[in-house]
């Protein structure tokens, strides 16, 4: 690990931070993903069951 000197806490701060709101983003679209898709067969069952 390379030495960051006095600012040691705030760089590993800024990329922890970084890396949890990514993989926030992440889980919010998987979860959207999951929930469009699940909305669209619906749509789709209810135009074939017509």
């Amino acid at each position: 690990m390379p030495d960051l000197g006095k600012y040691a806490v705030e760089v590993l701060s800024a990329y922890g931070a970084a890396l949890a709101l990514l993989l926030l983003l992440v889980l919010v679209s998987l979860r959207r993903a999951r929930r469009v898709k699940a909305d669209l067969a619906e749509v789709e069952a209810r135009r074939h069951g017509d």
